[in-house]
């Protein structure tokens, strides 16, 4: 779908993955880093590859942070549900009603509920908030 232009949550291409918001956002700035070779482990990637991947979700969860202001951020790469490799980028607040529990502790029905999915233009604004910490990280600006 990236690549026909038809994600509407795509954010960015790095070199080694795609950057896109989340189509739930219960934990606002809820993003994913999903890599451009297809593999299930990291260990799977050749070295040069990994290590420019690792660095990138590095940025991007940098990105994450100073777009979105979190209190923490949480990382997974799971891949047991999809096993292609892809890390989700997890803003925690204090303010959350359980803000030190892992966030797949929150009941599905709440975590993907329809009233946590953005609207075209809260979604614009995040992708846009996101591009622009990503476009500052590498340019080399900071």
């Amino acid at each position: 779908m990236i690549k026909e232009g038809a994600n509407k949550y795509f954010v960015a291409e790095l070199e080694t993955g795609y950057v896109v918001i989340g189509d739930h956002q219960y934990f606002e700035g809820y993003t994913l880093f999903l890599c451009k070779d297809h593999k299930c482990e990291l260990h799977e990637l050749d070295r040069e590859f990994k290590e420019k991947y690792l660095v990138e979700m590095s940025i991007v969860s940098e990105a994450v942070f100073n777009a979105f202001k979190p209190d923490k951020l949480n990382y997974e790469l799971l891949g047991n549900g999809d096993s292609h490799m892809h890390w989700h980028i997890f803003p925690r607040r204090l303010t959350e009603p359980n803000p030190k529990f892992p966030v797949w502790w929150t009941p599905r029905e709440i975590m993907y509920a329809d009233d946590v999915k953005p609207n075209d233009e809260v979604l614009e604004a995040m992708k846009k908030k996101l591009l622009d910490e990503l476009n500052s990280l590498t340019s080399g600006k900071r």
